[in-house]
C-alpha cells in the first residue's frame, strides 16, 4: 500500500455558538491547509472531539471534506466508536464515499487490556472498507490501551489484508522506531506527536504524519522536514524548538483541543467554541494566550488565511 508523505492534519470541527456542526467554512479550511503545506487531513479524531458526534453528523462531516478536498488531497476518516456496529457502518459509509482512508483508535469504554482484543476490534472495522488502508489510532492517554505496539503488527500481519499502519500518538521513540523497522519497514508508522518529528527523522521515520497543532502552526512543521531532506540541521532544530514553544503555550490552555482551536480564532479563522462538557476559554484567557503567543513571535509564523 501507498506510504503517506509529508504531513496530514487532524482538523478541528466547526460548530455554531449554539453548539450545531457549522459545515460553511469547511472549503476554505481545505483550501488553507493545503496553501500551508498540508497533504490531507484525517477527520473526526481527537481533535475534532469526533466522540462527541452523533453517527450523522460524522457521515455529514465526511461527505463536506471529501467534496472540498482538491486532487491529491488525501482525507482519512476516523471512525473509532465506543459501539463497534457504528464503527462498521461509519468505515462502509467512508469506502461508499470515496474516502482515502479509515482509521480508528481503542474505544475509551470499555478499555482493551490484550492486544488479540485490539486485533479483533481493527480486524472487524477494516473489514468493513476493505478497499481502503485501515490505521490503527495509537494514543493510549486517551484510552488507557497500553499495549505494546509491536505485538500488534506481528498480530495483524498477514490477518487483516488492509491493515496499513499506526498513527502514533505516543512519547516512546524506541518503539516508534521498532515498529517502523518492523518486517523491513512494511507498515506506515504515521508519527503523532509534533513535539518530537526531528527526533523520528533522525532515526529514519516521520516521512508522513498526522499533527494536530499543524491547524495553525504547520508551516513551521513542514519546514522541520523540509529543513532535514535538505541537509540543513541547524534549521530543522529550530523549527523544532519554535513547534515546541508553541506547544508549551497551548499545554497551559488546556491543550490543543480547547486552546489550539481558540488559535484558530487568533489568526483569523474562527472555528467556533468546542462542545460541552469541553470548558471554553474565557476571554480573559484567550487575550493572556494572545500576549504569549506575540511573545515568541508566533503570528509571524503561523499558517496564513
Amino acid at each position: 500500500m501507498e506510504k503517506i508523505i509529508g504531513l496530514i492534519d487532524a482538523p478541528f470541527t466547526p460548530f455554531h455558538a449554539n453548539g450545531e456542526v457549522n459545515f460553511e467554512p469547511i472549503d476554505r479550511y481545505a483550501t488553507m491547509l493545503v496553501k500551508n503545506g498540508l497533504k490531507g487531513v484525517f477527520i473526526n479524531g481527537s481533535s475534532g472531539e469526533g466522540y462527541m458526534l452523533t453517527t450523522d453528523e460524522r457521515m455529514q462531516l465526511a461527505e463536506r471534506w471529501i467534496g472540498a478536498a482538491p486532487k491529491d488531497f488525501k482525507v482519512i476518516v476516523h471512525v473509532g466508536s465506543c459501539c463497534l456496529k457504528e464503527s462498521a457502518t461509519l468505515a462502509r459509509h467512508a469506502q461508499e464515499i470515496g474516502a482515502w482512508g479509515v482509521g480508528a483508535m481503542a474505544p475509551p469504554f470499555p478499555k482493551i487490556a490484550r492486544v488479540e482484543e485490539l486485533v479483533k476490534y481493527c480486524e472487524t472495522i477494516a473489514a468493513s472498507a476493505p478497499h481502503l488502508p485501515f490505521y490503527y489510532y495509537h494514543i493510549p492517554a486517551f484510552n488507557g490501551a497500553f499495549l505494546p505496539m509491536t505485538e500488534l503488527l506481528e498480530a495483524v500481519d498477514g490477518r487483516i489484508p488492509n491493515f496499513a499502519g499506526i498513527k502514533y500518538t505516543y512519547e516512546s521513540l524506541y518503539e516508534y522506531n521498532q515498529c517502523r523497522m518492523y518486517g523491513g519497514g512494511k507498515f506506515d508508522l504515521l508519527h503523532g506527536q509534533d513535539e518530537t518529528i526531528l527526533p523520528s527523522l533522525a532515526q529514519g521515520g516521520a516521512q508522513g504524519g498526522i499533527g494536530g497543532t499543524t491547524n495553525y502552526n504547520g508551516r513551521e512543521l513542514v519546514a522541520i522536514i523540509e529543513a532535514w531532506n535538505q541537509g540543513d540541521l541547524e534549521a530543522a532544530r529550530q523549527h523544532q524548538n519554535f513547534a515546541q514553544a508553541v506547544i508549551n503555550v497551548i499545554c497551559r490552555y488546556r491543550g490543543n483541543i480547547v486552546g489550539g482551536k481558540r488559535i484558530m480564532k487568533l489568526i483569523g479563522f474562527d472555528l467556533g467554541p468546542n462542545r460541552k462538557p469541553f470548558r471554553n476559554l474565557t476571554d480573559e484567557e484567550e487575550a493572556q494566550m494572545r500576549r504569549e503567543l506575540e511573545a515568541i513571535g508566533f503570528f509571524e509564523r503561523c499558517n496564513t488565511i
